[in-house]
């Protein structure tokens, strides 16, 4: 009779198991509380170094920039000098010696801008680009083709991919 009892009390220990299963199967698995925390840290953290990241590039890319900018403000302070040199350039003279000066001087100061990576722009004969030029008139021309700068105002200067100043330009219709 042991024997029948035995199997008896084994038969429905079984099924609550297979029962137990099939509920614990059905339902969501639990996770430990630590685990959890864990992935929360894990993530805070991950976020963290992503955010460090991006602030380093950042920074380092406004530093560029801001040296770029800071030489581009100083060339635009010069420009005057510039236009001034040009307009005395552009002026007759009985005095050679006078005219030789001014000539050295823009000489110089076209060096100076050119070893400071600055380009100069905006001549007669080139074609209209209203990206680099500023068309303050307009002509019609025959001896210009269509859309070409016949006379220059101001000359436009370029410093990288950056304008410092436009050309003023008359172009040709």
């Amino acid at each position: 009779m042991a024997k029948k009892k035995e199997e008896k009390t084994e038969t429905p220990v079984t099924e609550e198991v297979a029962e137990e299963v099939a509920e614990a199967a059905t339902e969501a698995p639990e996770v430990n509380e630590w685990e959890e925390k864990y992935n929360a840290e894990h993530d805070s953290y991950l976020r963290l170094a992503a955010d460090y990241d991006n602030f380093r590039k950042r920074t380092v890319k406004e530093k560029e920039a801001s040296y770029g900018n800071g030489k581009a403000d100083a060339v635009e302070k010069i420009l005057p000098v510039y236009d001034n040199l040009e307009r005395a350039l552009n002026q007759e003279t009985q005095d050679e010696a006078y005219k030789k000066g001014v000539e050295m001087t823009m000489t110089q100061l076209v060096g100076i801008l050119n070893g400071l990576g600055v380009e100069i722009f905006g001549n007669v004969g080139d074609t209209f680009d209203p990206n680099l030029h500023n068309a303050v008139m307009h002509v019609d021309d025959e001896n210009f083709g269509e859309n070409t700068i016949c006379q220059v105002f101001q000359k436009g200067f370029k410093l990288g991919d950056k304008i410092v100043r436009f050309a003023m330009v008359q172009v040709a219709n």
